[in-house]
């Protein structure tokens, strides 16, 4: 059977933890800062962790 491939663009997306977590970073934090505030901007830095929903589809991508 030949080996799986890992989709690349997902591969610089997310990131999976020792404990099998899934990280992601918020999105519209590229352009257009002028006008978002402060506040807004720095919740977006933060990186959090994937919907539940999304886990199966993300691992399916990630094979190794």
């Amino acid at each position: 059977m030949p080996k799986l491939k890992t989709r690349k663009a997902a591969l610089k997306r997310y990131k999976i933890t020792g404990n099998n977590n899934i990280l992601r970073r918020h999105a519209f934090k590229g352009h257009l800062l002028m006008k978002k505030s402060n506040r807004q901007k720095r919740k977006l830095s933060q990186i959090i962790s994937v919907n539940i929903a999304d886990i199966k589809s993300i691992k399916l991508m990630l094979p190794y």
